[in-house]
């Protein structure tokens, strides 16, 4: 029951891709707003196959709120599939009114991006320009979807009703690198609304992050900045072997090293709600960009929840508080 399960949903990202390739092959050239992640990836390698690598210009927009590693995986990508890439920087970063960081903050990083975009593809002849949104993506709190239908910015996967579980299944059969890749939005997204953006805090985060996968983290990964607190959230799937007296301290000197003053992790893991669950606060928090929970508590008035695991500078035990 289970194989002929699977081979249904197989069957029907397969036809969901046939009709990809028709839109694809429907048009003259396409532009890609392409950051290396699962969904941008797989629409740029199914658009070089249908179009050709002359049809098709990959542009990646460099800025400091993602991470580098992410630009490495798109270069990767790019260099493995043929893709032609363009790289302009974003300067969202001295927009005052995304470094505020509101609540619809990725309005105003996508409004940059497409802006800066959409001249670039008029010089050149491009007919359209497109993006990796999903149909998951529809149900969560996205401001960054207005700035894309402001600018005319495609969404074909969104569009044909593709999933991240179909994305990933025919990025899988296709050999790309990025099908097994966790997500990973912007590093402003680990700053509660409200806490403003700057470089100092993101390449906090950004060193948390990189230092945990160097010690072993392999899944979901999240460094939530709260001030001098970084509270890291782990995959469910590989939580509790950080939990332990001996690994928890490994994560608390990472943690530290990048600029904290004290670490919690969070023992209910990293989770993203399920496509379609409900409102952004199904789970009584707040939403980041991403769709996951974010720390209902302001920094003003930040204190340890009982429910976390705080590990300290003075205190490398793993202890609740």
């Amino acid at each position: 029951m289970q194989v002929t399960l699977a081979s249904e949903l197989e069957a029907v990202a397969v036809e969901k891709e046939r009709k990809l390739t028709d839109w694809l092959g429907a048009q003259a050239s396409v532009m890609l707003g392409f950051s290396g992640g699962v969904d941008s990836a797989y629409l740029a390698c199914v658009a070089v196959d249908v179009m050709g690598p002359e049809r098709v210009l990959a542009v990646i927009g460099r800025s400091g709120s993602y991470p580098a590693a992410q630009w490495e995986m798109a270069r990767r990508v790019a260099g493995e599939f043929g893709l032609s890439v363009l790289e302009i920087d974003t300067d969202e970063m001295n927009d005052p009114r995304y470094a505020a960081n509101p609540s619809n903050r990725c309005y105003f990083c996508k409004t940059e991006l497409w802006t800066k975009l959409r001249p670039v593809a008029a010089e050149r002849g491009i007919a359209v320009i497109v993006d990796g949104t999903n149909a998951d993506d529809l149900s969560d709190y996205r401001p960054g979807m207005q700035a894309g239908r402001e600018h005319d910015v495609r969404s074909p996967l969104a569009e044909l009703g593709f999933t991240k579980a179909e994305i990933r299944l025919l990025s899988r059969r296709r050999g790309i690198p990025t099908w097994s890749q966790p997500s990973s939005p912007c590093l402003s997204s680990r700053l509660p609304h409200g806490l403003a953006v700057t470089p100092i805090r993101l390449r906090q985060v950004e060193s948390a992050e990189r230092g945990l996968r160097e010690i072993g983290v392999t899944g979901d990964l999240r460094v939530r900045h709260h001030g001098d607190v970084g509270r890291v959230e782990i995959g469910r799937d590989e939580l509790e072997q950080w939990l332990t007296p001996e690994r928890a301290p490994r994560v608390e000197k990472v943690v530290l090293a990048a600029g904290f003053k004290r670490v919690e992790i969070d023992p209910h893991g990293y989770g993203r709600r399920e496509a379609g669950s409900g409102s952004r606060e199904a789970d009584g928090g707040k939403r980041d960009s991403e769709g996951n929970s974010e720390s209902p508590t302001p920094i003003s008035q930040l204190a340890p929840p009982a429910s976390r695991f705080p590990l300290s500078a003075s205190d490398a035990s793993l202890s609740r508080d």
